[in-house]
């Protein structure tokens, strides 16, 4: 009960945060074209980071050995929280599309991608859901899907306009940062622990061997 009562709060909290921010942007710049892309960058954003933590919060606790693993036991949490904020982000893609500023097929499909392995993701996240999936098909589906979306948030941090300014490097650079670090911790994290495991076993089999 009060795991579920966590997971709620966070979709909640997430939720409303997100659309706070999206408003607070249209109310100062207005509801056009230009207040819209801006809203749809602060919320995507926001919803980054919520899935930065999800994707990358696991890897980076085991590298650092921390204790309680906090990111890694509220790693459901954390997507789930990055869920529901992304559905205000949405929001505002559809907003754009009814003003007449649609973006391109192209971009509809990579990101539109990545939302439907989103909730996707989300869906499969019900235990009477997942149960019905095979274990290495939850896990393909997981990894594939948690991947892709690494992906469409690092093809959009790593957009560089033909005018690179102060302004964009501020509000670029770090979420790029962090876009590339997120597979390069999971990558390192998995090339360790899989180093671990095996020196875990040599020791087992010598252990065995000696008795």
């Amino acid at each position: 009960m009060q795991s579920r009562t966590r997971t709620v709060t966070w979709i909640g909290s997430a939720f409303i945060i997100e659309l706070a921010l999206a408003i607070g942007v249209l109310a100062a710049l207005g509801a056009g074209v230009r207040g819209t892309h801006v809203a749809l960058q602060a919320t995507a954003r926001f919803s980054f980071l919520l899935f930065w933590l999800a994707y990358s919060g696991g890897a980076l606790a085991s590298l650092l050995q921390m204790t309680p693993k906090w990111p890694a036991r509220s790693a459901r949490d954390l997507g789930l929280a990055f869920a529901s904020a992304h559905l205000v982000h949405l929001g505002l893609v559809a907003w754009l599309c009814r003003i007449g500023a649609a973006p391109p097929r192209a971009t509809f499909l990579f990101f539109g991608t990545a939302a439907i392995f989103t909730y996707l993701l989300a869906l499969l996240s019900i235990g009477r859901l997942r149960a019905r999936l095979h274990p290495a098909l939850w896990w393909l589906a997981r990894t594939v899907g948690m991947n892709f979306i690494a992906l469409a948030f690092l093809v959009d941090f790593l957009r560089v306009p033909p005018q690179v300014t102060i302004k964009y490097l501020a509000g670029y650079v770090p979420f790029a940062f962090l876009a590339v670090a997120g597979p390069l911790l999971r990558a390192l994290a998995f090339l360790l622990n899989g180093r671990t495991h095996l020196r875990l076993r040599a020791a087992g089999s010598i252990g065995v061997a000696r008795n």
